[in-house]
């Protein structure tokens, strides 16, 4: 196996990683984000800690996809592989800021139990939450799955319809947050689930894509096709410094 399919297959891996752990520390952190301000209820400690388990793992998958896509992209646009090495770290340290409201959240239910102040503090943390995961796996995410989809169109390292899918997905849920934002509907609804459908299939698919037939083998080694065309067959090293 060559070096650039492994490296097709550790991204796809990745990939499909992000969506497992984000679904599942969505599904985890809701009994505590919904509950009652200082209110834990049975299993709520046990499924926040996981739910941050969850999203410790999706951070590093995130980083991850990243460093592994970094090499391929960057020979074929360089300022777009920094570009999206860049959007992905603000994505995980968004991402980071709420797993550490949540804990926060758990600890002050725990230990702080009919202290004034409580409550309002507690709400302040979710809503702290509430806002990394606008920012984060919306905003930041849209905006780096444009700029990686745009790479992937311009490059055809994986087939145009797939970088299109990126194309579609990332403006819609940045849209879509900004809707969010001024009230138009909750994220967490048919609706801001329904646009997020089109960057969910970009990921899965370009998942699936890269672990099955990892890249165009042709356009993964054409930035460094040039160079070598320059070179006229039987050339000696000091016919190319003359």
């Amino acid at each position: 196996m060559s070096s650039d399919r492994r490296t097709a297959a550790a991204a796809g891996v990745l990939f499909l990683v992000t969506e497992i752990a984000a679904i599942g520390g969505l599904a985890l952190y809701r009994p505590v984000l919904d509950g009652a301000a200082g209110v834990l209820g049975p299993g709520d400690v046990t499924s926040a800690f996981l739910g941050a388990l969850c999203e410790l793992v999706l951070v590093v998958a995130v980083i991850g996809t990243a460093v592994v896509l970094y090499p391929v992209v960057r020979r074929q646009h360089e300022a777009m592989a920094i570009g999206y090495a860049c959007l992905r770290l603000l994505e995980a340290a968004v991402i980071t800021v709420g797993v550490l409201s949540v804990l926060t959240v758990v600890t002050l239910r725990r230990e702080a139990v009919g202290v004034a102040g409580v409550g309002g503090a507690d709400r302040a943390l979710v809503a702290l939450h509430d806002w990394t995961f606008l920012l984060g796996p919306n905003v930041a995410l849209g905006l780096n799955t444009t700029v990686l989809a745009y790479a992937m169109y311009r490059s055809r390292l994986v087939p145009r319809f797939i970088a299109l899918l990126g194309l579609v997905g990332g403006p819609l849920i940045c849209a879509s947050a900004v809707a969010v934002m001024f009230g138009a509907y909750e994220q967490v609804s048919v609706t801001g689930s329904a646009l997020a459908v089109p960057v969910f299939a970009w990921e899965v698919v370009l998942a699936v894509r890269l672990i099955a037939k990892g890249f165009d083998p042709v356009r993964a080694g054409a930035a460094d096709a040039p160079r070598t065309a320059l070179v006229p067959a039987g050339a000696t090293a000091g016919d190319l410094r003359a």
